[in-house]
């Protein structure tokens, strides 16, 4: 899930992540939050700046590939039009 709030500055978008105890233990909601982490690492220049972002991880991300999660984020960034 992606939430997100415009900030009246321009500065570079600032992404926070949230895998909450429901999806697993400590070792898998690790994992996923890195998962997240290098998506948006990698992606960063093509979001939007004057945006907070929000990460929710649901229970599906546990075990979805790293091209499944990476697909889902940019399909929900395009749909929110943070995506340049």
């Amino acid at each position: 899930m992606l939430n997100f709030a415009p900030v009246e500055s321009s500065v570079p978008c600032r992404v926070g992540l949230i895998a909450s105890r429901r999806i697993g233990g400590a070792v898998v909601r690790n994992r996923v939050r890195r998962r997240l982490r290098e998506i948006v690492r990698r992606h960063q220049h093509d979001l939007r700046n004057g945006f907070w972002i929000v990460l929710v991880a649901k229970r599906d991300a546990v075990n979805a590939s790293y091209h499944e999660l990476e697909h889902e984020v940019l399909r929900l960034a395009r749909r929110a039009s943070i995506l340049l």
